[in-house]
């Protein structure tokens, strides 16, 4: 990814957000909004972006309509957003694995279909740490535990995962290369049918998001064993983090807008606006609240500069995974 290319082009966009429409041409919005989840339901994306997108319609004076387009673990979403219309009818929500698609495409052999340079970032929302659940149906009530029954058996558990190279895959294959212990692999479409695999005990373990596991957790579920933040969640006082346990990994799950490529300034300073009030919201910031994860809002020229580091970040753990069949 052409990262000076990316920050050059956001900053360019941001500089011109005074302009305003050209003559003749209707207020944005005239009509309603998409906001394309490109998971099943479920995932952090849908748990977030559904909240976000009651509180910005009356904003918007439009309907703003969820349209899921899973697949690939959302590169499939991804990839119809990026070759959208860029008139800020059809807006993409997506998370940390946005920034891993080109370059797990790279290392196996493929030609990018997409990079971060196709579209222009709004706003993030949210950015919660991962947690690594089990189910209730499993023995396991410490990582210790966890991490000395795979080393006496290899290969006998299971982690699913929203895909290969997801947001779900990266953190989970992350902890078992620290902890020098291997598992089977079960691939899903999204964080939802990940999670209804754990549930199912298809598989005993998950990376997710604490968003998207929190109903489970409350009901008694999953359990949290780790977490992948640099601090214990306020939320879960008493699950340690990776860090404490002797693994040097962090790993965060954000939430965030984008538009495609060539979406006209005066739109995009229409959406970071209305998204920065609905963003300030107490009906959002209590849907984030009552699911257990962070409201972390940046605005367009901070999200910019958040993804560059990020996609380092997520790229890296891509690389350090490397090419894989399943």
């Amino acid at each position: 990814m052409d990262r000076r290319h990316f920050v050059i082009g956001s900053t360019a966009t941001a500089a011109t957000l005074a302009a305003g429409p050209s003559f003749g041409q209707a207020a944005y919005p005239s009509q309603p909004v998409m906001l394309i989840n490109p998971f099943p339901p479920g995932g952090a994306a849908d748990v977030v972006g559904r909240p976000f997108a009651a509180a910005i319609e009356p904003l918007l004076k439009q309907s703003v309509k969820i349209e899921t387009k899973a697949g690939a673990a959302g590169a499939v979403g991804a990839q119809f957003a990026a070759t959208a219309k860029p008139d800020g009818y059809t807006l993409l929500l997506h998370i940390v694995s946005i920034s891993g698609f080109a370059e797990a495409d790279r290392i196996n052999g493929r030609q990018p279909k997409f990079t971060l340079d196709d579209f222009i970032p709004i706003a993030r929302f949210t950015s919660g740490p991962v947690a690594l659940y089990t189910n209730d149906q499993s023995p396991y009530k410490s990582l210790k535990e966890l991490v000395e029954d795979c080393k006496k058996n290899p290969d006998k558990l299971i982690f699913s995962s929203s895909g290969i190279y997801g947001a779900l895959h990266l953190p989970a294959q992350l902890f078992l290369q620290a902890a020098g212990i291997k598992m089977k692999h079960l691939p899903t479409n999204g964080g939802g049918p990940a999670l209804t695999a754990l549930l199912g005990n298809n598989s005993q373990i998950l990376a997710s998001s604490v968003a998207a596991a929190s109903g489970q957790a409350k009901a008694g579920k999953v359990r949290a064993l780790a977490y992948y933040g640099n601090k214990r969640l306020a939320s879960m006082p008493d699950v340690p983090t990776m860090k404490e346990l002797g693994y040097d990994i962090e790993f965060y799950l954000w939430v965030g807008l984008f538009a495609p490529k060539g979406t006209p300034a005066e739109v995009v300073n229409k959406l970071r606006e209305e998204s920065r009030k609905a963003v300030a919201s107490d009906p959002f910031k209590q849907s984030i609240a009552n699911i257990g994860d962070e409201v972390a809002y940046l605005d367009q020229a901070d999200f910019a500069k958040f993804l560059e580091a990020d996609a380092k970040r997520v790229e890296g753990a891509v690389r350090q995974i490397g090419k894989l069949q399943s």
